[in-house]
């Protein structure tokens, strides 16, 4: 029994679409998905459809893609009212979200690992990946000096809450809230679409993206908390890295010009236990 993880899987892609439906079953094992299943609920549908017969488990949190709700959809369908509906979607299909209880990671017949649970987490980001001399109010401008915007400024709506960041505060109270009633003596596998950390956002062709990759809140969580693996997505920057005794897994697909489409999706999926 093993567990997998992917991210960033953008099914809207042709090339991506297929390399979901020609994954191979592996019954046994689970596999995280840390968000960007694509643009639309019914991208998503398609993954759950697609991958929960192949595997044992599923553990899904959202991306920004996946709440995008172009205009002019009406606000009781944006912002955390669709992201409320792609948890009830992951449900019907079985697959556990942030929003239910941590699942205890079964480990192996022969040989159990210590309890471990699996916590899928959704924080988003308040801009707060930038220099100290920038203010919180002029990130999107100083990002526009460099010619970077991201689509979220149209497309991710933060209703009922004020801005994004706004909801990114309300998501990381909720987070360390459920962290903190995790028993002495457990572990975690901490999943967040995000990097936890400012100096983990580092985009090389497009430093100022930062802005929109995380929130400082949770720089510190992987000594905070009892975590020994961090799986998140987002960067489109596949890496692997320690740090303090964690393991930080970027474990992204991307688009099909960030990944060999003969490799496959296996090819691409990062072992975690």
């Amino acid at each position: 029994m093993k567990l997998w993880a992917t991210s960033d899987l953008h099914v809207g892609f042709e090339e991506n679409r297929r390399a979901v439906e020609a994954l191979e079953s592996s019954r046994d094992d689970w596999l995280i998905i840390a968000g960007d299943t694509g643009e639309s609920a019914a991208h998503l549908e398609f993954v759950l459809k697609t991958l929960t017969p192949k595997f044992a488990q599923l553990i899904w949190t959202p991306g920004n893609h996946d709440l995008w709700t172009p205009r002019p959809w009406p606000a009781d369908r944006r912002g955390d009212a669709h992201y409320r509906r792609l948890v009830e979607l992951c449900r019907r299909y079985g697959a556990l979200t942030p929003e239910d209880r941590y699942a205890e990671w079964p480990g192996t017949a022969d040989a159990p690992d210590p309890r471990i649970v699996i916590a899928p987490a959704f924080v988003l980001y308040d801009y707060s990946f930038r220099p100290d001399n920038v203010l919180a109010e002029d990130a999107v401008a100083w990002a526009a000096e460099s010619d970077v915007r991201c689509a979220d400024e149209e497309l991710l709506s933060p209703e009922p809450y004020r801005s994004r960041g706004e909801w990114c505060h309300a998501r990381v109270r909720e987070t360390e809230r459920r962290l903190d009633e995790i028993p002495p003596g457990v572990t975690i596998i901490l999943v967040n679409h995000f990097p936890l950390r400012r100096d983990h956002a580092v985009l090389p062709r497009i430093p100022r993206f930062s802005i929109w990759c995380g929130t400082r809140a949770s720089e510190e969580w992987h000594v905070r908390y009892s975590l020994r693996t961090v799986v998140y997505g987002h960067l489109h920057l596949r890496s692997s890295r320690e740090l303090d005794g964690v393991r930080f897994e970027e474990v992204s697909l991307g688009y099909p010009r960030q990944w060999k489409v003969e490799r496959g999706l296996a090819g691409y999926l990062r072992q975690i236990l």
